[in-house]
């Protein structure tokens, strides 16, 4: 297929285009030329002269097959340098998002941390059958009035420990380890200058005290008080270390000594008093006000202060729970050796 050349021939002068045969003939010299050629060439620079006095140039088109296979060859490498220089720049091809995957909740998560170590207290109590468990250690281990309905009777006492039976010397041993491990743990919280510390002092849980007064009544009674045993000491330095350590893993100690102490420790006093104390009351299980109701308040300070915690802090917690349990069950083991 032949491309179209358009030569412009601007007034007063002829363009002339040597591949055009009418231009051509009319480049020959005079000599050469008919005078028919002649005549139409001053016709044709006639016409073109008025043509340019009252409109545009005249534009001469003719067809030549160089002119189409340059014009081809032309148009293919301008193409080809346009797609190529454009390339690069170009955009490049939009990405793919990947989809977000969602990480599974930890159980208790959408209530809280607490909530959380309660599951954790929960699996650790079902790891071996109720009955295989000593007395002493089912009671440290119930997380709550409601999840050991089962194994309450119609009294509020747990049923195997109608066969426990506690001894005054390690009954004694576990109110002196109890008292260093809460004596430590009302230190820290009161020395320390970790803000977060702060809102767990003066919680009406605190029981150093109470321990002193019921401590000081057995030696009233001419009973020997006995130093702190291994159990004791090895929490109270544990509970140091970790207070320097971090604050989460330490107050997740602090709540589950509190929340053992309420859920198990009343079961422990009824048992004690009613077995080797002629039915006294210790004033290590008095609370001045409704002990669930200030567990409660803590509870929720906890879990407003967790909110701010990473999940890595928050599963260092989990494991803390554990190594509390396991810490607070040596020590209340005591009462029966």
């Amino acid at each position: 297929m032949a491309a179209l050349q358009w030569c412009q021939l601007p007034a007063p002068s002829l363009l002339i285009d040597n591949n055009c045969p009418l231009s051509l003939s009319l480049s020959l010299s005079p000599h050469t030329r008919s005078r028919t050629q002649i005549s139409a060439h001053r016709s044709l620079l006639l016409n073109q002269r008025q043509r340019a006095s009252v409109g545009p140039p005249i534009i001469v088109s003719c067809y030549s097959e160089t002119t189409t296979i340059s014009t081809t060859a032309s148009s293919s490498d301008a193409s080809s340098s346009s797609t190529t220089s454009a390339s690069p720049g170009a955009p490049p091809p939009p990405l793919l998002k990947k989809r977000k995957r969602y990480r599974r909740a930890y159980p208790g998560e959408n209530k809280g941390i607490t909530e959380e170590m309660r599951f954790v207290a929960m699996k650790l109590r079902n790891a071996k059958p109720l009955s295989s468990l000593s007395g002493d250690e089912a009671a440290t281990s119930t997380p709550s009035d409601q999840d050991n309905a089962s194994d309450i009777d119609g009294d509020g006492e747990i049923n195997e420990l109608d066969t426990w039976q506690p001894s005054l010397e390690g009954f004694l041993k576990y109110l002196v380890d109890s008292k260093l491990v809460f004596q430590t743990l009302e230190r820290v919280v009161e020395e320390s200058n970790d803000v977060s510390y702060a809102y767990f002092r003066k919680t009406g849980l605190e029981r150093s005290a109470r321990l002193s007064m019921d401590l000081e009544w057995f030696c009233q009674k001419n009973i020997m008080v006995p130093e702190p045993s291994n159990h004791g000491l090895s929490y109270a330095e544990y509970l140091e270390q970790v207070a320097e350590k971090s604050g989460p893993l330490f107050l997740s100690h602090l709540y589950n000594i509190y929340f053992s102490h309420i859920a198990g420790g009343q079961v422990i006093s009824r048992q004690v008093s009613k077995k080797i104390l002629g039915g006294r009351e210790l004033e290590f299980y008095r609370w001045e006000g409704d002990a669930q109701v200030l567990l409660k308040d803590v509870r929720e300070k906890l879990n407003r202060l967790s909110e701010h915690w990473s999940r890595d802090d928050k599963n260092k917690c989990l494991k803390e729970t554990t190594k509390s349990f396991r810490f607070l069950g040596q020590i209340v083991r005591l009462i029966i050796l």
